[in-house]
């Protein structure tokens, strides 16, 4: 999952920083330099707030990572996984910069104010942060921008819909979430006026029974089509596929093979280039911070493949979308008019919101069931 905002995990996470620090070195240790005694020319070390094998968020950043050291010859690579989000996650990575880090992604929103104050006692040592906001010498964040894929997916939503009733999970009601389910909304809208969209947060970005149990109670509703943005979404996959409903995924194409009759598409990330550059600049020492988002050509997100049962000509739609983001004939997902949920006007006919958009919505749009804070 996009992870923009901390969260409170399960208790199976909440570690003591020893018994933290014990299990990140196992992991360490077997990430290692596979049995080389060539010195390597940049260890890097990341961080992970759960699974490398959750087919989601934590899935597609180590698959970006495994890319990086493909492509960049010399790099060794440590990986710690399920750290919480709490003080013990400095501890994993004062860890790894004994270890010799030098380049470090500590790869969760919830880590962020803990990996600028390692950032500030270890100048030497460059980080690289997912979705953060903020910035200091030696510590950089990324992201990808997908509203314009969720808007496209919103498209194949609405056409392989018969209920015209779709569904969106989302961790919690922050605004890079809403952002993403009002353009999944609009999308299906621009070729499915009767469409319907509900909205459910479940308040974690980790829990797979309120996923599944939501699931559930949408498939009760009518709801034939469900995406989310969750940590992992093999749950409300999975779940969708045992009702016989669809479903969209989120970060990574690998959760497909858990819906193989109902799977549509999804988003998946691919973060190996952008990786790859960063440890190029380590390497060359002309790193330099930024706040870098990677658009609709920068390669960073792409469409997932898609399911059997998708027909040619929702493919067809869907990728017309996609390419109208590309050059420019749709330069967002929000081009006015769009109107909230009280029919009150947010975006004027021919108008679209600025850059900032994204990181400050509250609101939803006009036939989306659901709540903002």
């Amino acid at each position: 999952m996009i992870d923009l905002a901390p969260s409170k995990r399960s208790l199976t996470r909440r570690l003591t920083v020893a018994a933290l620090i014990a299990a990140a070195t196992i992991v360490l240790g077997a990430c290692g330099g596979g049995g080389s005694t060539t010195p390597p020319r940049l260890i890097v070390g990341a961080i992970h707030v759960g699974s490398i094998h959750d087919a989601g968020y934590n899935q597609a950043e180590h698959d970006g990572l495994v890319s990086m050291t493909s492509s960049v010859v010399g790099i060794k690579l440590l990986e710690a996984e399920n750290v919480p989000e709490g003080p013990g996650v400095e501890s994993v990575m004062e860890n790894m910069i004994k270890q010799g880090a030098t380049l470090i992604f500590p790869m969760s929103y919830g880590y962020q104010d803990f990996a600028l104050n390692v950032a500030a006692r270890h100048p030497n040592v460059y980080f690289e942060h997912p979705a953060g906001y903020k910035k200091a010498a030696n510590f950089g964040t990324y992201w990808g921008a997908s509203d314009m894929f969720s808007y496209s997916l919103g498209v194949a939503a609405g056409l392989m819909t018969k209920t015209n009733k779709i569904a969106f999970l989302g961790g919690f009601q922050i605004p890079q979430i809403i952002d993403s389910i009002n353009a999944f909304h609009l999308g299906a809208r621009s070729v499915n006026a009767n469409v319907t969209t509900y909205a459910v947060f479940n308040g974690t970005w980790s829990d797979p029974a309120k996923e599944a149990t939501a699931t559930n109670a949408l498939a009760d509703q009518g709801v034939d089509v469900v995406t989310g943005i969750v940590d992992s979404p093999i749950s409300f996959v999975e779940t969708a596929e045992k009702r016989g409903i669809m479903s969209i995924g989120y970060h990574s194409a690998s959760v497909s093979k858990f819906a193989p009759n109902g799977w549509i598409s999804g988003i998946d990330f691919q973060f190996g280039a952008y990786f790859a550059k960063c440890a190029q600049a380590a390497i060359a020492g002309n790193w330099a911070p930024e706040n870098y988002i990677g658009d609709v050509n920068s390669g960073m997100v792409r469409m997932a493949q898609y399911g059997k049962n998708v027909p040619d000509s929702v493919k067809v739609k869907t990728l017309n979308a996609i390419q109208s983001f590309e050059n420019g004939t749709l330069k967002s997902p929000f081009v006015g008019p769009v109107y909230d949920q009280k029919g009150t006007l947010r975006i004027k006919a021919g108008e679209y919101p600025d850059w900032n958009f994204v990181n400050t919505v509250d609101w939803f749009a006009q036939g989306i069931v659901g709540q903002t804070s």
